[in-house]
């Protein structure tokens, strides 16, 4: 009997440590934490943990590496975070690695992610502090969403109210006027004949500069054949020469208009006396009646001489040579 009490007592002993064992397995897993793990810890600092909680899983590289071990407040925008990180893990994380929170799945719990930077850089040691990364919270992303959205609502309506007042303008009306729609066809049928016609006018002038520029034509001629040329600027040269003597007799004829000018209006000489002297004029002018009415007499008497029988065979020899010699 007294060996079934000491076998009872053991036995139950047994039980109850395996209770408690079993029960603080069970609170251990409730916690996140790990059993054998050790007291390796990281320690990271941000402005906003956005629902993080202590026994929240630590991610490396999408693997379990630890857990959330602490959560202090160290002022009003910094709050430090104390990651336990597994043995097995910690030698795979560097200094410049930078930690982030994350959600597991969309809607899940919020989790630490542990971020490998590409580069050379020492392995972690125990307490050291991780640089965050800036990330996207899911809130930031809601809200940006819905800013997003009540734009779309705005331009929406602005669209609305624009098609509206398109559908009630006169667009429309032209738009759906059939005749309008044949006279736009047919402007550009013109359109597109005045084009046809613009290119054929273009391969003509192609044709003709192409033509010059072998020298066809007098146009080609004129800019091609070096001799025309030397012609061309021969003449030039005679007309400048032309032009210089022009000018030059020019200003000679103005010399003498110059000095009868000046003859005119203070010379002495004969000009000067009969254009200023009315005697000398008056005397000019009878003069040349003097000798109109001398011609005169003077021809009445060749006239009788012709008819006197004296002089009558003379006159009648000199009109047959006269008349020989035409």
């Amino acid at each position: 009997m007294a060996n079934q009490g000491e076998n009872n007592t053991k036995l139950g002993i047994f039980v109850m440590a395996g209770l408690f064992v079993l029960i603080l397995t069970f609170f251990m897993i409730g916690k996140n934490k790990s059993l054998f793990g050790g007291d390796f810890v990281l320690k990271a600092r941000f402005s906003n943990l956005n629902g993080l909680m202590e026994g929240n899983n630590v991610l490396y590289a999408g693997i379990q590496a630890g857990t959330v071990k602490n959560i202090a407040l160290i002022n009003d925008t910094t709050i430090e975070v104390t990651l336990a990180i597994n043995s097995k893990v910690k030698a795979y994380i560097h200094k410049n690695a930078l930690v982030a929170i994350g959600t597991e799945g969309l809607m899940g719990n919020k989790v630490v992610n542990i971020i490998q930077v590409k580069g050379t850089a020492v392995n972690v040691a125990n307490g050291d502090l991780l640089s965050p990364q800036k990330t996207v919270s899911t809130e930031e992303m809601l809200q940006t969403l819905s800013k997003t959205n009540n734009n779309l609502a705005v331009i929406s309506e602005g669209l609305k109210g624009t098609i509206t007042r398109i559908n009630s303008s006169t667009l429309m009306e032209v738009i759906d006027n059939k005749e309008m729609g044949e006279n736009l066809k047919a402007s550009l049928r013109n359109i597109n004949k005045a084009t046809e016609d613009a290119s054929h006018i273009t391969y003509g002038l192609n044709t003709l500069v192409t033509g010059i520029k072998q020298g066809k034509g007098s146009l080609g001629l004129l800019l091609t054949d070096t001799a025309f040329a030397g012609n061309l600027r021969q003449a030039g040269m005679k007309i400048r020469s032309a032009s210089e003597q022009t000018s030059a007799l020019t200003k000679q004829l103005n010399e003498v208009v110059d000095g009868v000018h000046q003859d005119l209006a203070y010379g002495k000489g004969p000009l000067q006396v009969l254009l200023r002297d009315s005697a000398a004029g008056s005397n000019l002018n009878k003069t040349i009646e003097n000798l109109q009415k001398g011609t005169d007499g003077f021809n009445q008497n060749m006239e009788a001489l012709k008819h006197n029988f004296l002089f009558k065979g003379y006159f009648k020899k000199a009109d047959k040579k006269k008349a020989q010699l035409h």
